[in-house]
């Protein structure tokens, strides 16, 4: 009886014979499995989203020991370290995770993110030398998938908290802030603020904050703009008059 390989090697590995009944059994055996696993994995997934944390690290810690190269599980587990913010743990998982996935832009970006976390909380002397994989990670997920908005975001606040001898660029972080201008005008306006605001050209800064809120005209565009009005400007008249005017907008 001709069996492809495929089948041949899930009988070996579960002592099945090739028998026609016996190799019925088996493949009941392999989808029951299959079957099983995908419950507990959807089971871990609820207790993550309920919060319940240590139970579902449980779940996906055993899947993991029996199949390391699941990703779903990977993930989670990566999750629920940076909920938990243990940052080292977390980049641990989403490391594996984007070894599993290596075309896969969220895994990058989440490798990138826990690092930043960790390098944010260590010695500068450590952290420096964590900058080239930090900056790598987003740059290969933006290579991914070329309209990642929040890549952009890491990337531009980078560029700006490292100084220049280690790589800072404030022309680097004007570059993604142009980028994301063409892909989320909303994320562009409030990226090219951030960066005025940051090296204290408030009036620029008011420019581009009110042109997010003229485009988007979200809680967070009209927030941006208070909050310059009233910690850097100096003018908390402006403030309560600009978050007044969302309210008023928004009213139901």
């Amino acid at each position: 009886m001709f069996l492809p390989h495929f089948f041949e090697v899930i009988f070996f590995i579960f002592g099945c014979s090739t028998s026609p009944m016996k190799s019925l059994h088996c493949l009941l055996l392999v989808v029951c499995l299959n079957v099983f696993g995908q419950a507990d994995l959807a089971r871990g997934e609820q207790l993550f989203h309920q919060g319940e944390l240590s139970q579902a690290a449980k779940i996906f810690r055993l899947r993991i020991q029996n199949e390391p190269a699941n990703s779903r599980a990977l993930e989670f587990l990566g999750d629920i370290s940076a909920t938990q913010k243990n940052w080292d743990s977390a980049a641990y998982y989403y490391e594996r995770l984007k070894s599993v996935n290596p075309r896969s832009a969220s895994a990058q970006y989440k490798y990138g993110g826990a690092m930043a976390m960790s390098a944010s909380q260590s010695n500068k002397v450590k952290a420096l030398t964590m900058v080239s994989d930090i900056r790598n990670a987003f740059e290969r997920a933006i290579a991914l998938d070329p309209k990642h908005i929040n890549a952009r975001w890491a990337l531009i606040e980078l560029n700006l908290q490292l100084p220049a001898i280690f790589g800072g660029s404030e022309s680097k972080a004007t570059t993604y802030a142009n980028e994301l201008l063409k892909i989320s005008a909303v994320d562009g306006w409030l990226a090219k603020g951030k960066i005025a605001e940051y090296f204290e050209r408030y009036a620029t800064a008011e420019k581009y904050y009110r042109k997010a809120v003229e485009t988007g005209g979200s809680r967070t565009t009209y927030q941006k703009l208070a909050e310059l009005y009233k910690n850097k400007m100096n003018r908390p008249d402006k403030a309560k008059e600009t978050m007044a005017a969302y309210l008023q907008k928004n009213k139901s």
